[in-house]
């Protein structure tokens, strides 16, 4: 589990596809550890190898098929987080690490020291239900970043980035037109599926549905 507080960018050193999946390089630093997981821009990854500060991973191809991962090249730059320890503080919200959609940054605007980053997930993530777990002050996962949703209109939504944010992360590097991990809240999720199995109608379960439900 993370927390989706990122604790460092790193380099890639390496990134090689394959037919059945990818092998995947960072600069990490020396701290990691043989079979430690790790999220890679928000993905959930098990160090294979390591060697001097260099971290190897082994991507299997349905991660490579469902993340950002495919993309990245030697001398990209991504997010990092180690997993979070028994007891640690959970300062951002939980974070598996399991990626819903691949989405794009439609526009990115300035707001005085701070950023307003709008988002678009693809049309077929809404059928797949990502759209309805996108609530107004939810949080949600961007590449492994905890944030705050602030809008939602259909499968678009935005989020502000504070200064701290925005230089700590790969955020800085973006631009309008990148595509981008993205993990809703699993607290979400799971409401929703268990409400979903045990209420009447729940093929058509709706706001007004649970409030004639006494919700």
């Amino acid at each position: 589990m993370f927390t989706g507080l990122i604790e460092s960018v790193c380099k890639v050193t390496s990134a090689n596809v394959s037919a059945g999946g990818m092998k995947l390089q960072l600069n990490i630093g020396n701290e990691a550890k043989f079979g430690e997981s790790i999220a890679v821009n928000g993905v959930c990854l098990t160090v294979s190898k390591m060697q001097g500060l260099s971290a190897e991973f082994d991507v299997s191809g349905e991660t490579v098929s469902r993340t950002t991962l495919k993309g990245l090249k030697t001398g990209d730059f991504v997010n990092v987080e180690r997993a979070l320890p028994a007891d640690g503080r959970l300062g951002g919200h939980i974070v598996q690490g399991h990626i819903d959609a691949v989405g794009k940054i439609k526009n990115i605007e300035k707001k005085g020291e701070f950023w307003k980053f709008i988002f678009e997930i693809p049309k077929e993530s809404a059928t797949d239900n990502v759209k309805d777990y996108l609530i107004p002050k939810g949080s949600i996962a961007i590449d492994g970043v905890s944030l705050t949703i602030s809008e939602v209109q259909g499968c678009v939504f935005s989020t502000a980035i504070i200064p701290a944010t925005f230089e700590n992360t790969i955020f800085k590097k973006y631009k309008a037109g990148d595509l981008v991990n993205i993990e809703t809240d699993i607290l979400c999720r799971i409401v929703r599926k268990q409400l979903e199995n045990i209420l009447p109608g729940k093929s058509n379960l709706t706001i007004d549905k649970l409030k004639d439900l006494g919700f």
